[in-house]
């Protein structure tokens, strides 16, 4: 008889292939189509499933776009936490694990994309708020504390590093061309810096 983690291992993982393939087939043919002449059944089609299928993974064509753009960066957030010095203080765990999961530029063609496309460009602003849980569940076990503490400081760093994508990604004024302005590190950081204080007093190591 097979393991029952290891079916609920395997399951994950056709999952998490099948919304990887969803999320590729959907940047590839918004780059060959343009998002606006792109239909959920075409991306649906050319990953294999069926547009009920997709329906499970996204609500949205922007939304598979994006998770290709943004390469699940909120999904690996605990991950990277989690895998800074135990010595680090909490302040600067987070910043850099959130800059280095964040940080990274879009590239290209899809940058090109976001730039020309609102709806995309306010879609991946919002995959920032997918760091909360995550993050929230990697900074209690950094503090050893299990209460309302974790899911705050989670929230206030997602609202933050909200703010920096989104400063970096939008116009600067109606009708303008988007030039992203200086780096997306640079503006995580710069906004993150205001949430520091609050993890420096939450860090029992301090």
């Amino acid at each position: 008889m097979a393991d029952m983690s290891e079916d609920g291992g395997l399951r994950e993982r056709k999952k998490a292939a099948t919304r990887e393939a969803l999320s590729a087939a959907a940047l590839r043919l918004a780059l060959e189509r343009g998002p606006e002449n792109l239909r959920v059944d075409e991306i649906a089609e050319a990953a294999g499933v069926s547009p009920r299928t997709y329906n499970n993974y996204f609500s949205s064509r922007e939304q598979a776009i994006v998770a290709a753009i943004a390469a699940e960066r909120a999904l690996r957030i605990g991950v990277a936490l989690r895998a800074r010095p135990d010595d680090e203080p909490l302040a600067d765990a987070v910043v850099e694990a959130v800059a280095g999961q964040y940080g990274a530029e879009p590239s290209g063609d899809a940058l090109t994309l976001l730039r020309a496309t609102p709806n995309l460009r306010a879609e991946f602003v919002d995959t920032v708020e997918g760091i909360e849980d995550p993050l929230a569940a990697a900074i209690a076990d950094r503090t050893g504390r299990d209460d309302l503490t974790n899911a705050v400081l989670a929230a206030m760093v997602s609202a933050a590093a909200r703010v920096g994508v989104k400063r970096w990604i939008e116009p600067a004024g109606e009708g303008l061309l988007v030039v992203p302005r200086g780096s997306l590190v640079d503006h995580l950081r710069e906004a993150l810096a205001h949430v520091k204080p609050a993890l420096r007093a939450a860090d029992p190591h301090r």
